[in-house]
């Protein structure tokens, strides 16, 4: 399967939203990233439901939607009526984890699980055959356009690992500081979704970033 690019929307024009949401469907994007932030779990509040409503107007790509919030369980089914496809909870936000990745499938969502980046892998060794996608965190979560976490390159080889010799069919998806000079390197790592804001939507052709991304192309100085 070759990799997936997921335009962060967290990095988008929010006074031309739509615009940048059809950008991305003119893309070669596969997805849509949402980040879900509420001022508790992480320092940042980004946009709630009305504006995944409006976005989900727009949107045909599917809706990966990423909850850095508090007790996520409490929202599972608005997400769902909302349309989200995939949607992650952290890790360190549930006190529950099995039984929240149990109610977002039965909701009719994929459910993802996500790590911060100091939490170990172990941390979810035990519900890896529950989920459909594991989020790594390259940046501290909470705001855009941070510096990669270079460590992130053997966590990915890590969970890569641990997928194969469990047997498991789930997606390894980064988010923080992607582009296309570590794309070529995530993927190489066993990176299957690359979670990238900053670097396509901040580019003067997003269009074209998504593409070099895709294709695993440096950038021409």
């Amino acid at each position: 399967m070759s990799h997936l690019i997921a335009p962060s929307l967290l990095a988008a024009d929010f006074g031309n939203l739509a615009r940048d949401v059809q950008m991305v469907e003119g893309s070669e994007a596969d997805w849509h990233h949402i980040d879900v932030m509420d001022g508790m779990f992480v320092p940042n509040i980004s946009y709630g439901m009305p504006v995944i409503a409006a976005i989900g107007q727009h949107a045909e790509k599917p809706l990966d939607v990423h909850l850095m919030i508090e007790a996520p369980d409490r929202y599972i089914g608005h997400f769902a009526a909302l349309g989200a496809h995939t949607l992650t909870v952290h890790a360190e936000a549930c006190v529950h984890l099995h039984r929240t990745l149990g109610a977002i499938r039965e909701a009719g969502m994929r459910p993802g699980v996500a790590l911060n980046p100091h939490t170990p892998i172990s941390t979810i060794e035990e519900v890896l055959g529950d989920v459909d996608l594991v989020c790594l965190m390259s940046v501290n979560p909470g705001f855009g356009g941070q510096k990669f976490i270079e460590a992130t390159f053997n966590k990915v080889e890590r969970l890569a690992a641990l997928r194969q010799s469990a047997g498991a069919q789930f997606l390894i998806e980064v988010d923080g500081g992607v582009g296309q000079k570590n794309a070529g390197q995530l993927v190489a790592a066993g990176a299957d979704v690359l979670v990238a804001g900053s670097s396509v939507f901040k580019a003067p052709d997003p269009v074209t970033a998504v593409s070099n991304l895709k294709h695993l192309r440096q950038e021409v100085a």
